[in-house]
């Protein structure tokens, strides 16, 4: 899957289920001080990111990822 595909099926699904401004979702948006994704929210990201990708993300992998450019970083290098 391409970089840009997976930026977009990401940033859809944070606009469209968790109701976040598109605005605010930028390579370097911290995921929690500048998006304002909450603990609920990365349970519900985990739960589509596996649907939507194929993969397990381990929550303490999650731990570490800060931006979103590391999320899709991530993704990209689970999905490769």
């Amino acid at each position: 899957m391409k970089r840009e595909d997976i930026e977009k099926t990401v940033k859809d699904f944070m606009v469209e289920e968790l109701e976040l401004d598109a605005e605010t979702i930028t390579p370097d948006a911290r995921l929690k001080e500048d998006i304002g994704i909450d603990s609920l929210d990365v349970v519900d990201i985990v739960v589509i990111v596996e649907k939507s990708f194929g993969f397990k993300i381990k929550m303490e992998d999650m731990a570490n990822i800060k931006t979103f450019k590391q999320f899709c970083d991530y993704i990209e290098k689970k999905t490769a």
